[in-house]
This record gives C-alpha cells, sequence and structure tokens, in this order.
C-alpha cells in the first residue's frame, strides 16, 4: 500500500496500538477521538487479559497478545498494572458443567494451557473466597488482567514519542474517498488529507463506513459496570461465568470491578451527541450484577459501592470483530465488532492494522475476521456476549 500519511479513527486499545504501531514503522499518523481516549469500550471494560472461552478463530491472536503483554511495562515505559494470575470460567449451574468441562478439552486441543476444576473442593482450592455453591470451573493460569486507562494512554504517548499527532474532541465526521481509495479525513476541526485510514472506532465504525458503500453489520449493546471501594486482597483471578452474565476482578488498588451480561442499547448514536450520560445502566441492570457478583463471591455482599457506570460494546452477529483491509476502498482497514473482548487483543490488534496499512496484508490469521462471513445473512441480530 505503501501509505505516507495515515489517519487513525478511534482512541481506544486498538487505535492507540495501531497508531503506536504505524508510527513507529515510519508513518506519519494522526489519531483523531471525538472525545477522550478510552472514552468508550476500552474505558469501561473489565480490561481481562483473556485466552480461555474464546471462540477458536480468535485463540491464536489472544495466545499471541498473551505472550506479548508480559512485556509491554517496559517497551511503552508505564505501570500497566499487568497481572498474569488466571481467568475462572464459573459453571454456576448443572446445565453450565458439561460445556465447561468440552470447551476446556477443545482449548487445550488447540495449544492452551487450561484445566477443568470438576467440583466446589477443586474451584476453592484455587480460589478460597468463590461460593460453595459454585459447582466446577474451568482454570486458565496464564490469563490475566491490566488496567484499562493506564494501557490506552500508555500506547498514545509511546506514539507521540515516536512522532503521531493526537487529536482528542475533534470528531470525524466522514472518510474522503476518490477514485476508489482513500483522500482524507473529514473532521469537526477540519479536513486531514491521507493515503489510509484505520476505523477502530467501536460503535461509531458502522456509521462511518455507510457512505462509502460498505455494510458493517453492527448491533449496540449496553453494559453495566459496578466499582467498589477498596477491599481486602480477596481474588488474584479474572472471574466470568458460563452463561455468559457476569464477570468480575479485583482491582491493584483493591477495587472490585464486576459487569452483568448486557442488554440491547435502546436508543440511537445520535442519543451520545450530548455526551455519554445517556449510556448509564438501568437500576435493573446494576441489580442484576450485584446480585451475580455475590452469588459467586458472597463476600461482596458487605462492599460498599463507589461508582456505577455503563458502557456500549460493539457487537456482530457471530460475536466475532471484523478486521480487514477493505476490498472496495484501497487504503481503508477496519478493526471493529469486538463485541465485547477485545481488550486482550489490543497489541496484536495495533500489529495486524500496521501490517494491513503498510504491507497490505499479515501474517496473523485474520481469514475468519473479513466481512464476507457475513453475506449470507438477510438482516442481523445482537450476539450474545460469551465473555
Amino acid at each position: 500500500m505503501n501509505a505516507r500519511d495515515v489517519v487513525v479513527i478511534g482512541g481506544g486499545i486498538s487505535g492507540t496500538a495501531a497508531t503506536y504501531e504505524l508510527a513507529r514503522a515510519g508513518a506519519s499518523v494522526t489519531l483523531v477521538e471525538q472525545g477522550t481516549l478510552a472514552n468508550m469500550a476500552s474505558g469501561w471494560t473489565l480490561a481481562g487479559v483473556r485466552q480461555s472461552g474464546r471462540d477458536p478463530a480468535e485463540l491464536p491472536l489472544a495466545m499471541a497478545a498473551v505472550a506479548r503483554w508480559g512485556g509491554l511495562d517496559d517497551e511503552l515505559g508505564a505501570d500497566l498494572e499487568y497481572r498474569r494470575e488466571g481467568n475462572l470460567r464459573l459453571a454456576m449451574t448443572e446445565e453450565q458443567v458439561e460445556p465447561t468441562r468440552e470447551m476446556v478439552a477443545e482449548q487445550r486441543g488447540l495449544g492452551l494451557d487450561l484445566d477443568f476444576l470438576p467440583d466446589n473442593r477443586a474451584v476453592r482450592g484455587v480460589a478460597p473466597a468463590i461460593a460453595e455453591t459454585v459447582l466446577a470451573a474451568s482454570y486458565c493460569p496464564t490469563d490475566g488482567h491490566a488496567n484499562p486507562n493506564r494501557t490506552v494512554e500508555a500506547f498514545a504517548r509511546a506514539a507521540e514519542r515516536h512522532g503521531a499527532r493526537l487529536l482528542t474532541g475533534t470528531a470525524v465526521t466522514g472518510i474522503a474517498a476518490e477514485g476508489g481509495r482513500v483522500r482524507g479525513v473529514r473532521t469537526s476541526g477540519g479536513d486531514i488529507p491521507a493515503d489510509a485510514a484505520v476505523v477502530a472506532a467501536g460503535v461509531f465504525s458502522g456509521h462511518l463506513l455507510a457512505p462509502l458503500g460498505i455494510d458493517l453489520p453492527i448491533d449496540v449493546a449496553r453494559v453495566a459496570v459496578v466499582q467498589t471501594t477498596p477491599m481486602p486482597p480477596l481474588l488474584r483471578q479474572v472471574l466470568g461465568t458460563g452463561a455468559a452474565d457476569f464477570a468480575g476482578r479485583q482491582e491493584v488498588s483493591g477495587r472490585f470491578r464486576f459487569t452483568d451480561g448486557g442488554t440491547p442499547w435502546p436508543h440511537g448514536l445520535d442519543a451520545l451527541a450530548d455526551g455519554f450520560e445517556t449510556a448509564l445502566p438501568s437500576v435493573q441492570a446494576v441489580a442484576r450484577a450485584l446480585a451475580s457478583a455475590t452469588a459467586a463471591l458472597p463476600a461482596l455482599a458487605g462492599a460498599r459501592i463507589a461508582r456505577v457506570w455503563g458502557g456500549l460494546l460493539d457487537m456482530t452477529p457471530d460475536a466475532l470483530p471484523v478486521i480487514e483491509r477493505v476490498p472496495e476502498v484501497e487504503g481503508l482497514v477496519v478493526a471493529a465488532g469486538f463485541s465485547g473482548h477485545g481488550f486482550c487483543l489490543g497489541p496484536v490488534t495495533g500489529q495486524i492494522l500496521r501490517d494491513l496499512v503498510v504491507e497490505g496484508e499479515t501474517s496473523f490469521p485474520i481469514a475468519p475476521f473479513r466481512r464476507p462471513r457475513f453475506a449470507w445473512r438477510q438482516g442481523h441480530a445482537a450476539a450474545t456476549l460469551h465473555g
């Protein structure tokens, strides 16, 4: 592609990691974000760095990402609060036990270090604070978690040190294309000429691509996030459930952060024009998150709530992302639709996007993430979160 001037749209982990990779590869790159960095999914996320429980198509990317996460503090020159202390996927009901066992067998066959904990004694042997009612679990000791805001900020500052320009508080109003190729990006602060554009704008990605005739099937879900005040050390692992209706972890600060499974977003994206307060979750959603959290970790029943907020997810029909060099428009690259599990992949997503812009192809296995997989659908519906 030989792109010299690149605009990256979106200031989450995918966008900032891509900006960093492109800048250090020698491209002249500008990142444009309509709000602040980590304003949407990358900021509210649980920030699990998880391989276990993923679709087999995603697993190679997740494993490559985890291999890189261990060195990111030194590479980016920042404390990302990354901890590789495991992930437990809890079977809360009899119906969840056998699917958990089968998932473990499948992913072990794909090379992941993953164990099946067949009873409550085994689960509590790994995490004593887990409720006695939990029946079984999968356990991946190489999974972990990090601080999402610190991570996005670290990628952004490292990109700046390599010469990238970051424009926050600047909305992208359109992608200019002529003669079948990208010519630039229109923003609220003026036009930016470019040879290539990377769309990593989460829930807004489909809106930006539609005027170019690019159909990106994305539905929006809203997740309730609850954060407690600091508590004594209770849990090192990240938790999820077989029903994907709850996830949680204890932060380095001692605070617990946990989420519900998400519900369809009842508003259009225009509802966000005056700010993101409309993404606040309902009382019912918060109550569900609290009930699920205390069912898994009884000690949370006495926790004090510090903050409650909501996050919007860009959901594809199969809950897998779209990552591709768009064939219809030369210079256009997309990474969106991560469906609530893109944080772990961020370092590798950045590498892939750099490859697609600079080389036009990548050695990472991204064929399952191209848009033609949706061609058979006569419409689309929101996919269920799988943690």
